[in-house]
């Protein structure tokens, strides 16, 4: 499937979470190249905004759904009606997601269970409702994990193991679709300045804020970018930016000086028998 990440011109690709963010920048990009593209969001005020963007790239056809992704059924009718009127996706890259910090203490039961629908379920029931279009002629899926998949962090626990979910559902799903000529990858970028990222920064604790102030915050053109680069080289796992290669490199190299490097920093700002907060 090299391929498919250099030659877009009449390719259908399905973006969900495609009104802003990483899925829009992605959604401008293959359109640019030629891609026929499907916006998938829950709402269709930032659906019609974000068209007008990607058609202003170049776009020669561009669509928009309304799809709230943590309804399965809804998913199912929604997906199987736009693989009737656009065709199945050569390309999908599943972004939509929420993360909501706040340390674990405050975490409810239906905030938790929101989050892992929104971002491990949702995945499930998006790719699940496209599969069997796409065993017919191959393809790509990319499920947006993050650099908090392949490392826990403090004041992110829900989304910690949703996005952990995603990674090893993919990975299992990689071996899976290999027979069938799809290919799976899974994007993890870091900090990315997105309205979501914006959003976060308003309930982050202290920890987390310290946490995130140690590596660059990325664009979502540039996170957009690496995705492609990735999916061309075929790459499994999708690491955008030097800050988050080497988080990764280190976690599995030296998980215990990971740890202690992070905890000096959570410690630092208050947390966990720092000073009061």
């Amino acid at each position: 499937m090299k391929a498919i990440g250099t030659h877009w011109r009449g390719a259908v690709v399905f973006v969900t979470g495609g009104s802003k963010g990483i899925g829009l920048a992605v959604a401008k990009r293959v359109a640019a190249a030629g891609a026929r593209v499907v916006l998938f969001a829950r709402s269709p005020e930032p659906l019609a905004g974000a068209a007008k963007q990607v058609q202003a790239s170049g776009a020669a056809d561009v669509a928009t759904c309304c799809l709230d992704v943590t309804d399965d059924a809804a998913c199912r009718e929604t997906l199987a009606a736009a693989v009737e009127q656009h065709g199945a996706p050569r390309l999908l890259v599943h972004c939509a997601g929420q993360a909501w910090p706040g340390r674990f203490g405050d975490i409810d039961y239906a905030r938790f269970d929101r989050t892992i629908k929104t971002n491990l379920y949702g995945t499930y029931s998006v790719v699940s409702a496209l599969v069997p279009a796409m065993r017919e002629h191959g393809g790509h899926i990319v499920a947006v994990s993050s650099v908090a998949g392949v490392v826990g962090v403090y004041g992110m626990t829900d989304y910690c193991a949703s996005k952990f979910g995603v990674i090893g559902l993919s990975e299992a799903l990689r071996q899976e679709l290999s027979g069938d000529g799809i290919g799976v990858s899974v994007l993890c970028p870091p900090d990315t300045d997105t309205p979501g990222f914006d959003l976060e920064n308003q309930d982050k604790p202290a920890e987390t804020k310290a946490l995130s102030g140690k590596a660059k915050v990325m664009s979502a053109d540039a996170v957009a970018e690496a995705m492609l680069r990735g999916i061309a080289r075929g790459d499994f796992l999708i690491i955008p930016g030097a800050d988050g290669k080497l988080t990764h490199f280190a976690k599995r190299m030296w998980p215990g000086l990971v740890h202690r490097i992070m905890m000096r920093t959570v410690r630092g700002a208050g947390g966990a028998g720092g000073a009061k907060r």
